[in-house]
């Protein structure tokens, strides 16, 4: 028998064990949602034509080389959607260190639906434990400092959830979400408004309004803008979380850090 998506067994979570730590939210659940109704449509023909449908058959999901496991409790979630009787252990959880060889997940269940869920929970893994990895191995060129590693905007479309989420499981920090959550008021913006002084005063305007206040944060393409920056940050009464430093070689960002110190 051939099942679609939405027709395949849905029931009470069954994962021999494990737990699922409470990060996925709603719109992330919608978004596995999605991607699954994208893969399967109107059901797995290859798997339905030529597995047995009473099989029942155990997999693993292996390491291919060393890094930062992460999209562990995605996968986990990929398989209970798509069938809910798949067994699911896990044995590297999300951040986990990970070397070539080691077993970070076993499954257990009808082998028409481990084939139909493994695609999908890969390409979750595979994304964001490479994202993770890169995070970790940034950090570690950045131990002994205080530089912290942060992320951008710059997402796969629709995965910014789980892509910021691999930031943090390797050892990064988010930074804004989205547009909504932070003001950063960038070159294209400081020149629509005449100038960084006129863009930050328009900004403190605007919380004088009544707008919900959220972090402010401001890019400078020089010294002379970043010292601009400040002196108008202080004009206005309006504290800036960051500034970013655009496209400064080493020794102009030695020249800005030292010249914000204490700022």
């Amino acid at each position: 028998m051939r099942q679609s998506y939405k027709g395949m067994q849905r029931g009470a979570t069954n994962l021999g064990g494990i737990y699922l730590r409470g990060m996925l939210d709603a719109s992330m659940v919608r978004l596995i949602e999605w991607a699954l109704e994208e893969d399967l449509g109107s059901g797995d023909c290859t798997s339905a034509s030529s597995v047995p449908e009473s099989l029942m058959h155990e997999g693993f999901i292996l390491a291919k080389e060393d890094g930062v496991v992460a999209g562990v409790e995605v996968a986990v979630k990929v398989f209970d959607m798509v069938d809910s009787r798949i067994q699911v252990d896990v044995m590297k959880q999300d951040g986990d260190a990970v070397l070539v060889g080691d077993v970070v997940l076993k499954v257990f269940g009808p082998a028409r639906s481990l084939l139909s869920g493994e695609r999908l929970a890969l390409n979750f893994m595979q994304r964001m434990s490479g994202i993770a990895t890169m995070t970790r191995r940034a950090m570690g060129l950045l131990e002994g400092t205080s530089t912290r590693v942060l992320d951008t905007r710059k997402t796969t479309p629709g995965l910014r959830a789980f892509e910021k989420w691999a930031v943090v499981l390797g050892g990064g920090v988010n930074h804004r979400m989205g547009l909504y959550d932070m003001i950063l008021v960038k070159d294209n913006h400081v020149d629509y408004a005449g100038g960084m002084t006129e863009a930050i005063a328009n900004v403190a305007a605007y919380f004088e309004g009544g707008a919900e206040r959220v972090p402010v944060e401001v890019e400078v393409r020089g010294m002379e803008e970043l010292k601009e920056a400040l002196k108008a940050s202080e004009l206005h009464d309006l504290p800036l979380e960051r500034v970013l430093l655009d496209n400064f070689g080493p020794d102009r960002l030695r020249e800005a850090v030292a010249w914000t110190q204490g700022r």
